[in-house]
């Protein structure tokens, strides 16, 4: 008799299947959700510099290159222009203030003052000839009055001597009041006189000191053309050293071109050009200090110059205190110009790192040593010598400093 034969509802075929199928499955889940995905790169550790992240005192500042100048420099001009005649002095020859340097001829400017100082002599001619009419005018009207007092005293001195021979009846009354009228007349012509003189000596004494005026104006502009003219003789305007002096003989010069420049030498100043994204955080006063034979010099900043060429900006700076010996006008000198006092701060050593990142992320090397992952951090302020962490990293940490050029901003190096 046949048996019934059930089918096995789990054949091995059939879980193999379904063990496939769930195993696929998982796969795609370790795919999609569980895989690491970040790009990795395969790096020699022995060829990249590797820092500990310190919390240390940080000090803002940048280097600059300054150059030695004197302290007080005066710029020598050709007030006219003209033709080198006379070379009085050369290039780094000591002068006095007053020294003739140089003498330009410009024959233009020596007619016109010819024509200029020649008319002014004819009018000062003038003048002197009218104040002397003057002067004349005054002597003749002082030598009037005289001649009235003078009349006025004999006619006065006889009517009194008539008078006492009238009282004693000596003489007649027709002579008496003769000398009666005499007197009172050469009185009345002496009033008169004295009034007309008076008034006549204040029109000339105005006239006079009119005419003193523009005499005296007169000889002010011949002062000026002989100054004038003396402007194409160039003299020193300070004592000091003459430089920048390359001036020869026959040469045209022009009208307000520099022909040097005198240096006073009491003192020393450095100029220094900044890079132009510094000049909202530069001021004067503001601090700057170098080394120089073992010793360091303070100094500050005393002016700055507005004007941008070539992307910096130029500065003066002052000494504070004594000035090191042996420096030379020229002279190139490494400063270290401040931005910040010194603070405590997390601080990295500077590296190539910067130009790839610019500072915006980093490598950290992880505790086992073997690999580094890169990480976002945020760069503050810096100097020479370190870059200021404001976040991102915490003290003792290890980062790759030097250049990441060959990494390709990969996720995560692996040591090799």
């Amino acid at each position: 008799m046949d048996r019934v034969i059930k089918k096995k509802k789990w054949t091995f075929k059939k879980i193999a299947g379904i063990a496939s199928i769930a195993a696929f499955g998982v796969f795609i889940v370790y795919l999609l959700f569980f895989r690491d995905t970040s790009s990795r790169l395969y790096v020699d550790k022995d060829k990249m510099t590797i820092a500990t992240v310190e919390q240390s005192s940080f000090q803002e500042f940048i280097p600059v290159d300054g150059i030695v100048h004197p302290e007080v420099t005066i710029y020598i001009d050709a007030v006219f222009g003209g033709r080198v005649e006379e070379i009085y002095q050369r290039d780094g020859a000591r002068v006095e203030e007053g020294d003739e340097i140089l003498r330009l001829s410009n024959a233009q400017i020596e007619m016109s003052y010819m024509q200029q100082e020649n008319t002014a002599l004819e009018v000062l001619d003038r003048y002197q000839n009218t104040r002397l009419s003057l002067e004349r005018n005054l002597f003749s009207l002082e030598r009037q009055l005289a001649e009235l007092e003078y009349r006025l005293d004999i006619a006065k001195k006889d009517y009194e001597r008539k008078k006492r021979f009238f009282d004693q009846g000596v003489i007649s009354d027709e002579e008496y009041e003769n000398a009666y009228r005499e007197y009172h007349f050469a009185q009345r012509n002496y009033e008169i006189g004295l009034r007309t003189i008076q008034h006549d000596s204040l029109y000339v004494s105005t006239q006079m000191d009119q005419i003193n005026e523009y005499i005296d104006r007169v000889q002010e502009n011949i002062v000026m053309l002989h100054k004038t003219l003396d402007n194409l003789t160039i003299r020193a305007p300070i004592s000091g050293q003459l430089s920048s002096f390359n001036v020869e003989r026959g040469e045209t010069k022009s009208a307000g071109e520099n022909l040097g420049q005198i240096d006073v030498l009491d003192g020393f100043k450095l100029r220094a050009r900044i890079d132009e994204r510094y000049i909202n955080r530069t001021y004067v006063g503001q601090p700057a200090n170098f080394n120089y034979g073992g010793q360091t010099y303070d100094l500050e900043i005393s002016k700055i110059y507005s004007n941008i060429t070539g992307g910096a900006f130029e500065v003066d700076l002052q000494f504070n205190g004594e000035e090191p010996d042996g420096i030379r006008r020229g002279q190139t000198i490494q400063l270290r110009l401040q931005f910040s006092g010194v603070a405590d701060a997390i601080i990295i050593p500077r590296g190539g790192f910067y130009q790839a990142t610019g500072g915006n992320w980093i490598y950290v090397v992880d505790q086992s040593g073997n690999q580094a992952v890169r990480r976002p951090i945020r760069i503050g302020r810096q100097n020479i010598h370190h870059y200021e962490v404001l976040e991102g990293i915490e003290p003792g940490e290890r980062v790759i400093v030097s250049s990441y050029d060959t990494y390709g901003a990969r996720d995560r190096l692996i040591f090799r």
